[in-house]
């Protein structure tokens, strides 16, 4: 399914009026009201992940945390993507310590390296007034320890089928760590 290695997304199309750019992320009653691009520049309606728990996550590809979290990922996309319909969003950024400093063509030759099969979208901001309005409600809808903002690469949200973001774990929280967390969800 990953779009980097020329895999179609085989996503179903929706009629439903999505936000995009900086349209205010106050409105939305779930993150089906967004779209996102992919790292390949189509814009992906995020309605068409209805029906499925998400796991959606700021990933870098020079962090300490990058390792572990990129083999995790893929572990919990190989055991439950089609037993359970799991789907996996990964967000590249550059805002913490500049570890994602290259283009679309570079972050899918390192995920093509990792044997991605999530689906990876286009390097954005997670905070600031130039944030993404996904990453603006999903922080909204589930705020941090320490504040609302993201602290660093690799803080996951859980979102629910229908929509509604429902956890927040933080970067250091391990993605194998969250099988029993998603397992509510299914």
């Amino acid at each position: 399914m990953f779009a980097c290695i020329g895999r179609v997304v085989a996503l179903r199309i929706s009629h439903v009026k999505c936000m995009s750019g900086n349209q205010d992320f106050k409105s939305a009653s779930s993150v089906y009201d967004f779209t996102a691009k992919s790292i390949k520049g189509d814009e992906v309606p995020l309605s068409n992940y209805k029906g499925h728990v998400l796991l959606i996550v700021n990933v870098a590809s020079k962090c300490g945390l990058t390792a572990t979290n990129y083999r995790e990922l893929n572990e919990l996309y190989d055991k439950y993507a089609e037993s359970k319909g799991l789907r996996i969003l990964a967000f590249p950024c550059n805002q913490f310590g500049k570890q994602e400093p290259g283009g679309s063509d570079e972050i899918c030759s390192f995920a093509e390296r990792r044997k991605v099969k999530f689906d990876m979208f286009e390097k954005i901001d997670v905070n600031g007034d130039n944030a993404h309005p996904l990453w603006k409600y999903l922080k909204e809808e589930q705020g941090g320890l320490m504040g609302s903002f993201i602290k660093w690469n690799f803080t996951k949200f859980i979102v629910d089928k229908e929509g509604k973001v429902v956890e927040r774990h933080g970067p250091k929280v391990e993605p194998s760590k969250l099988a029993v967390h998603l397992e509510k969800y299914f």
